[in-house]
């Protein structure tokens, strides 16, 4: 079943078209990727769904909501949560105080403290850290804050766009197998990234996007396998 569904999606910045009438799914349970180079459109499409960017034209279906035309902050009380690219966490704040904002949709706190030591236990170094300014911690630190941030509304669809930028590759293996135990235990994901590779070798399911327009869709085993996804993203 479908948990999101985007239909004919387009988005422009001006006179300029950033996304061209896209289409596709993510089923529940699914890990979906979404590759493609830089300017292909993989990040305003993140943000057109989770409604940062208005659409021009087309719909937004999630859990059977249609959110096309809703705010932010509404999606989120849905059950959707985005892991920003860059990370975006509250630079001046604990890292404590990021999963407290974190939890703000939350209407019913009283399982606050249980959720909280869920993401302790999940990311160990933000409980040895969760008094230090989030400022200063290492950027795969910032990484694991942001996602346990986002993880803190309790979403059923979680949204992370380029989570392995600008890691060492050791915290790139680290965050991928975040990614999927995540997955595994309920949470349904689309992945917006440029390491094709490692995020094929996790997807259920991806979509290829070029200048705005889906190109090739399948199974993440096969587009890992597909001649021209090997010779543009794959360095085959």
């Amino acid at each position: 079943m479908a948990l999101l569904e985007v239909k004919d999606l387009s988005v422009y910045y001006g006179v300029i078209q950033a996304l061209k009438g896209i289409s596709f799914e993510v089923n529940e349970g699914e890990i979906v990727t979404l590759i493609g180079a830089n300017g292909a459109g993989k990040t305003t499409t993140m943000q057109s769904v989770i409604g940062l960017i208005p659409a021009n034209a087309g719909k937004v279906m999630y859990d059977g909501h249609d959110i096309t035309k809703m705010p932010c902050h509404k999606i989120v009380h849905l059950g959707m949560s985005q892991v920003p690219e860059g990370r975006r966490i509250f630079q001046e704040l604990t890292v404590y105080e990021n999963l407290v904002m974190g939890a703000y949709s939350i209407k019913d706190n009283a399982g606050f403290k249980e959720d909280i030591e869920k993401i302790y236990a999940r990311f160990p170094r933000l409980a040895e850290r969760k008094n230090q300014i989030a400022g200063t911690l290492s950027g795969g630190e910032q990484q694991m804050l942001a996602m346990g941030r986002a993880l803190m509304s309790k979403p059923k669809l979680l949204m992370l766009d380029e989570p392995s930028m600008g890691l060492s590759p050791l915290l790139v293996d680290q965050v991928f197998e975040i990614i999927k135990d995540i997955n595994k235990d309920g949470t349904t994901i689309l992945l917006v990234e440029q390491n094709a590779g490692k995020s094929l070798a996790i997807s259920d399911r991806a979509y290829v996007l070029e200048t705005g327009s889906i190109v090739l869709s399948g199974t993440g085993a096969e587009l890992a396998t597909s001649d021209e996804v090997k010779k543009a993203y794959l360095g085959g």
